[in-house]
This record gives structure tokens, sequence and C-alpha cells, in this order.
């Protein structure tokens, strides 16, 4: 477990890093504008008197003979309650209270991090009914939104208070559990960026610290311990009360976000039955909404103001009668729409995984996911997803298999699936599949990734593997091959191969091996 230490160590300190100059920028870009924007400080007692820091701004002129629609915004994990200050001048500016507080256990907030636990919803009720009680909002049109942990935070609030009308979640989670360990495999890079982040800006309560300590050390006596924690933290849990309470419900994340990634709202969009949106668009986590943050144009905000406008406002703007799917393509600039998640991969593609393949574990075959935040910012301002030369790959430690050329360009949309059969030497074990479009010189740029993990396996005996990929939107130029890549280690994933270990992987004759990829239609 050394070198997951040692990894753990430096995303830590580059979390600690991004979040002081993050929100070093975002508390003191607004703070000049502030006074002359009439923002007030205010202080609020949450659940069991815990005090919440927070800012008021209210429409220009409002002198308590009307009232305006009211929005709420919850802080992000680790920034201060200045974050959404310009997006909050700018609410008010076109008729909205709106009320900015900093979640309990971090900065200025009183209380621990309760990691949007039950103190956090019965806070967001309180925060409710203290502006109902001091500015001009109107009870019957409230909504809530936020980035990241206020995403989170906003969707759980909804479901858990019938005043909430309208969320917008942004680069949020539906999903805690199916977000950090997806295929029962630690997301160490993006738990220690978290991790980090709250030790330096926040206060962690004993049960959060204790929920950090087993994920590393891969307590397995604890593991369903940490799952039912999070299940408590995650929206999916409470889908059915929120499409009860029926508030309007827009979700907007990034293809490459390391730390919540798009699968899991995926899932959980196909299961609201409420008024709802999705929207995916290349970045990482937090990426696509960040110059928003600032007060600069942004799509992500745009269509936040939009769906508040109509569903807290009543505004015939048209965003109840488009796609409700909108998509961005990581390799195209144009949006695209589609009826329901469904439809956005309509065919599907089969690369068959023949033969028999052996490889060693423990070495890091030079196929990666990249770096948590770092890689998808790259993919989503320069087009550059991390690489790997496919030829040259060593066949001891990765699998390799390849598709024929495309002979018209193909445009990959959803969720690749992987079905295989996989024979260990050991009773634990990790696999990391890896799907590359590769050019004519053999060199592969990863289009999707994803980890997975298995216990209390009989060593020699097969069993089947499903596994999904990251939903993702890329488009595969003409003349080139899909390459699915198989190795045991990756600087994003925790590890769980004895050294030694090898994994063979197989494609019997009634169970043949394959890799499904979804495609747009021509």
């Amino acid at each position: 477990m050394g070198h997951h230490r040692k990894a753990l160590r430096t995303t830590a300190v580059g979390a600690v890093s991004a979040t002081l100059i993050a929100g070093s920028a975002l508390g003191l870009a607004p703070t000049a504008q502030a006074a002359a924007n009439g923002v007030r400080f205010v202080d609020i007692s949450g659940d069991g008197g815990t005090v919440l820091k927070a800012n008021v701004v209210t429409p220009a002129g409002a002198d308590g003979s009307r009232r305006y629609p009211l929005i709420v915004l919850p802080t992000s994990w680790g920034l201060p309650q200045l974050e959404y200050l310009a997006q909050a001048e700018q609410l008010a500016n076109s008729g909205y209270v709106v009320l900015t507080y900093n979640v309990r256990g971090f900065w200025q907030s009183g209380g621990e991090i309760s990691v949007a636990g039950p103190p956090d919803m019965a806070d967001a009720s309180k925060v409710v009914d203290w502006a109902l009680a001091n500015t001009p909002s109107d009870p019957r049109h409230i909504g809530m939104a936020g980035v990241s942990y206020g995403a989170g935070i906003s969707l759980l609030a909804a479901a858990h208070d019938k005043r909430i009308k309208a969320v917008a979640a942004l680069s949020g989670w539906a999903d805690l559990i199916g977000s950090i360990y997806s295929g029962r495999t630690q997301h160490v890079q993006a738990a220690g960026l978290l991790d980090g982040a709250s030790l330096v800006t926040g206060r962690q309560s004993a049960e959060l610290r204790q929920i950090f300590n087993d994920f590393y050390a891969s307590n397995l006596s604890r593991e369903q311990d940490i799952i039912n924690w999070g299940k408590k933290r995650s929206a999916g849990t409470y889908v059915d009360q929120l499409n009860k309470n029926g508030a309007a419900v827009m979700l907007a994340n990034a293809w490459g976000d390391t730390v919540f990634p798009p699968n899991q709202l995926a899932d959980f969009y196909g299961k609201l039955t409420v008024p709802k949106r999705l929207e995916l668009r290349p970045g990482d986590h937090a990426t696509a909404e960040i110059t928003g943050l600032f007060g600069l144009p942004n799509d992500v905000w745009t269509d936040t103001r939009r769906w508040f406008d109509h569903y807290l406002k009543g505004a015939d703007n048209g965003i109840d009668r488009e796609q409700p799917v909108r998509l961005k393509s990581r390799s195209s600039g144009g949006y695209e729409g589609y009826p329901d998640w469904k439809s956005v991969g309509a065919t599907s593609r089969k690369i068959n995984l023949a033969g028999t393949t052996t490889i060693r574990a423990n070495v890091d075959s030079g196929a990666d996911g990249g770096v948590v935040f770092l890689s998808s910012i790259l993919d989503q301002v320069a087009e550059l997803p991390p690489v790997a030369a496919i030829p040259l790959l060593p066949r001891r430690w990765a699998a390799v298999w390849q598709s024929e050329k495309y002979t018209a360009a193909g445009r990959v949309r959803g969720t690749a699936r992987l079905h295989t059969t996989l024979t260990p030497t050991e009773e634990s074990g990790t696999l990391v599949a890896y799907l590359y479009d590769v050019g004519p010189l053999g060199l592969g740029k990863l289009v999707s990734n994803a980890p997975y993990t298995f216990h209390g396996r009989t060593p020699g005996r097969p069993f089947g593997v499903d596994l999904e990929l990251f939903s993702t939107a890329y488009d595969v130029p003409a003349g080139h091959r899909l390459a699915l890549v198989v190795d045991t280690v990756d600087p994003l994933y925790i590890e769980h191969n004895p050294s030694g270990a090898q994994l063979t992987f197989s494609s019997p004759v009634n169970d043949p091996s394959y890799v499904s990829i979804p495609l747009r239609e021509q």
C-alpha cells in the first residue's frame, strides 16, 4: 500500500493548492462589487443551532411591497460563501432573491462536515425558513442550485423539502458510492482531492475521518457500512420522494468528471418522472461551470437561469419544449438534442474479444486514465486526452484487442459495455479497461475507461465480468480503429492484485467476449 499512500499525499497537496487558489480567486474577485450591489452578510441558525455564514442579494428597488422567487445556493466542497456572488448578482438583477450559504463544517460556518447527511438536509430547510422570514421571498416559488457539493445537497434537499420547486445540480452526484467506488474500486485520486481540501478548509467529523481511513485501507469488514453511509447521502436513494414532491430537475455534468462520473447521473435521470433536463459537456469536475462563477458568459449558467425563469417565474422561454437531453461531443463544437438517454447511443457495434490472453499484474502498462482534473481539462480546452502508443504496450502486462478500420466516422455516444470471462490466480484482483481511438501510426487517444475489482473468487475458476465504461461522446475519424486495452494498474485507482497475480481473459464459444460500442445513428 506504500505507493498508494504516496499517490494520496501527492493528490492531497494538489487539492490543497487548487482549493486555496480557487477559494482566493472566487472570494476576492467579486468583493469590490459587494457594497455597490447591496450584498448583505448574515448568520443563520442551522440544525442544532449551528451558525451558517450566508449572504443575501435582493433585486434592486425591493421595498417589501412584493415577493420575488427565491434561489438558495449551498457552497461547493471547500469553497467560501462568496463563490456564487457574480451569479447571485446577475440572478438578483433579473428578479430573484438569492441566498448563498457556507455549508456546515467549512470555512466560517460552524459544526463539522456531514457530507450531505441529515444535518445538512435540516440546514437547507432552516435556510429556506430564514429567507422566507427575513427577505421578500415568495414561498410558492423556491429553487436550489449549486456546483459539486452544492449540487448534491440541492438534489437531496428537494427530496426532503417539498417547498423546493426547481433544482439545478451542476457537476453533482446522485450516487455517491457509484461515483468514487464504481466497479468496487476506490477512486483514490478523487477521494484524496476531497480529503485534502476538507482538511485545509473545514473540520472533518470523526465519522468522516473513519470513512476515509477505511476507504483507503480497503477494509472489507467495513465495506457495507461505507456503502450504507453513501446511500444515505445519495439522491438516487430518495428518487421516489423526489418524484412525489415534483420539483423540476436540471442536471449538468462533464464527460471527464473524475470525481462524479456521468454514468451515475444518467441512470438517475432515467428514474425521474418530474420535468427534467440532462446536459453533458467536455471537461472535468466543475470545469464547465467555472467561467460563470466569475460572471463570464457560460452555457451551463445560462441554461440554469432559463430553467429557473420557466419553472419559478413561468416564463415561456421554450426550455420545456427543447429536447431534454443535451450533449456536446468532445470532438466537435455543436450541441446535440435527444428525447431521452436511451436514444443517445441508438445503435451499437461489437468488437469481438477473441482468443485467450493472460496478463501479469502489479505493473503499469502505460495505458492510464490520466490525472484527476489535469487530463480532462486538457481534453476540454485542446482536445488532448491521455494517449498511449498501442503497438508498444507490453503484452506481458496489457491485453489488447482492436476493431477493423472505420470506413466512415463513428460517433460514439453513451456507455460502452465490456463482457468477458476472467480466470484469476488469486481470490482478489483489479483490472482497468480502456477504450482508445487509434490513428494510422498506432497512437491511441483515450475515449473512456473504468475499473473493476473482485474479492472472494476461487483461484483458477472462470467467472463472467460485465463492466460499464464511463459514458462519453467522442467522434472516431474514418480510417481509425477502436482498441480495448485491459491492464491492472492505474494511478487513479487502488489496485487489489496480490504480488505475482495473473489474469486470464477468454471467450468461450457459448459465451463470447466483446465490448459493445454505442453509436449515434448517422
